[in-house]
């Protein structure tokens, strides 16, 4: 067997992916809530400059001129003296380890990102800086690897390193505009020096000012390309941009492809076994956050909240952490006091206890993982929330357990998937996926179906849900399980979801899309067992 090349070495072209995508562990599933400990707040979201790259960065690719009368942006701020405000080299130092770790070592940002911070010695400018470059170069890689490729002479026998920090700085000249494009060539060069790259720094210097003084070599691709031009200009894998093209036509993939959020919070609900939602907005007064409610019941958008985990109320189980989709899944399964309810795939816990605490304390949730670490999680969750009728334990879900058959109320299936429905949110998903990996999951959720069903007592109910957008994970894997078990029919949606949902359940279930919806990119279906 071949040994596999890192990805440095490997050839890079639109299409590829620049992540290894046979990693299994990539495919866990998500509550699909982003924490925003390290957001990308105060930078340009849609992918261009604000000077339409006119000079010190790319025009734009539709190749518009400024509308006649329209007066010409105030000049970027080029090579002048560097401004005391600026990040630091050692900012980019670990935002470029970082980087590389997710890359070349197959890591998750989050976690990477998590860890290096608390060993770094950062300001709080520098960490917003880090964290923003990490996420908008893994955010932009394909685009960023695209536009590098016109500057580059033999791109194949850069020296990895170099290669990395030229990513981090083009994606800097690219998306970043309040800082000096002088100060971005100047870093990376410092940069390339401090890794004991000498004889490289004129390599980063000569390529990074040609960005700079020639963005007219870079040809983007254009909107008639199709997925071509999806896959380059929003950094999309090329299998995806076709198969988000095939399933939802060109208009609303290129809506999938482009939507980048701008709302940076968090999601959190109140612990429904001590209070509702007027005492939680109580509690909520006394925060310094800011905060809305969500589009599900119970659900509350708050900003300004650094470090959450770490609040009194939340350790001490007065609310939890919870993406809304997945709130919403909870809720569609309609759990009632007394029930014998089972979370097939449940770390890390959200709707395991989300259905505990509407049960307030009756009745049993027995939730599974696949892993002893995970399971722990989910021992903690309960612990801190007081759920006694919780349940957890390690078990395999695609074995049947004899004893367990036709004996539960009710059945949460949240398989795991592509998590495709929350690349905006962690964009390194995109890279791991792939279409054998997509096939390999679609045969586990059909497994997990086909097991997990036999548990549903006659009357009772089975939500199956996913954080994917692919038809073939979601809709057709439904319409496939109900040809294969008559004995189920898909159920109506519970008068307590929102009626903006409910409008959008279709035969097969409920699909939810970020740039539609406002909220994570889920798949829904509750099904009920007749016979």
């Amino acid at each position: 067997m071949s040994e596999k090349k890192p990805i440095g070495q490997r050839e890079q072209k639109y299409g590829k992916k620049p992540f290894d995508d046979k990693r299994k562990e990539g495919f866990q599933k998500r509550d699909g809530n982003h924490q925003g400990a390290f957001k990308k707040d105060g930078f340009k979201k849609d992918g261009f400059r604000k000077d339409g790259f006119k000079k010190d960065g790319f025009r734009k690719p539709d190749g518009n001129k400024r509308p006649f009368g329209e007066k010409k942006p105030a000049p970027r701020p080029a090579m002048d003296k560097p401004r005391e405000d600026l990040p630091t080299t050692n900012a980019r130092k670990v935002a470029l380890q970082i980087f590389r770790d997710v890359v070349r070592n197959d890591a998750y940002a989050a976690l990477s990102l998590d860890e290096q911070m608390n060993k770094a010695n950062l300001t709080q400018l520098d960490k917003r800086f880090c964290a923003s470059i990490v996420y908008r170069t893994i955010e932009n890689l394909i685009r960023i690897d695209y536009a590098l490729s016109f500057y580059l002479k033999d791109e194949h026998k850069l020296e990895e390193q170099v290669k990395d920090i030229l990513r981090i700085s083009a994606c800097q000249l690219l998306f970043h505009d309040r800082i000096p494009a002088n100060a971005i060539v100047d870093e990376a060069v410092k940069l390339t020096r401090m890794l004991g790259l000498e004889g490289l720094t004129g390599v980063t210097n000569a390529v990074l000012r040609s960005m700079v003084r020639e963005p007219e070599r870079v040809q983007w691709p254009k909107p008639e390309e199709g997925a071509r031009y999806l896959s380059i200009m929003f950094s999309v894998p090329m299998w995806l941009a076709e198969r988000l093209v095939d399933a939802y036509g060109e208009a609303e993939a290129l809506k999938i492809c482009s939507y980048r959020s701008e709302a940076h919070y968090t999601v959190i609900r109140p612990n429904l076994s001590r209070m509702d939602d007027a005492a939680f907005e109580k509690l909520l007064e006394k925060k310094v956050w800011e905060k809305d409610k969500g589009l599900v019941p119970h659900a509350y958008r708050v900003k300004m909240a650094s470090e959450i985990a770490r609040d009194a109320d939340y350790m001490g189980g007065n609310f939890s952490i919870q993406g809304e989709s997945s709130m919403l899944s909870a809720q569609i399964l309609d759990v009632k006091p007394g029930m014998q309810v089972l979370d097939c795939c449940a770390a890390p816990g959200g709707k395991t206890a989300y259905m505990a605490e509407t049960m307030n304390g009756t009745g049993r949730v027995y939730a599974w993982d696949l892993h002893e670490h995970r399971v722990t999680l989910l021992r903690a969750m309960a612990k801190r929330l007081r759920l006694d009728n919780v349940r957890p334990a390690v078990r395999d879900a695609t074995v049947l357990k004899e004893d367990l058959v036709s004996s539960m109320d009710a059945v949460m299936l949240d398989a795991p998937c592509s998590g495709l429905g929350v690349m905006d949110n962690k964009p390194d998903i995109k890279y791991r996926a792939s279409v054998d990996s997509v096939k390999e999951l679609t045969e586990i959720q059909e497994k997990l179906m086909d097991t997990c069903c036999q548990y549903v007592k006659r009357g009772g109910y089975m939500v199956y849900s996913t954080c994917s957008m692919l038809p073939e994970e979601n809709e057709l894997q439904v319409k496939a399980f109900l040809e294969r078990h008559p004995e189920f029919k898909l159920a109506p949606l519970p008068v307590s979801v929102p009626e903006r949902f409910r409008v959008l359940y279709g035969e097969n279930g409920l699909q939810l899309l970020p740039h539609r919806d406002e909220i994570e990119g889920f798949f829904i279906a509750k099904m009920r067992r007749v016979k």
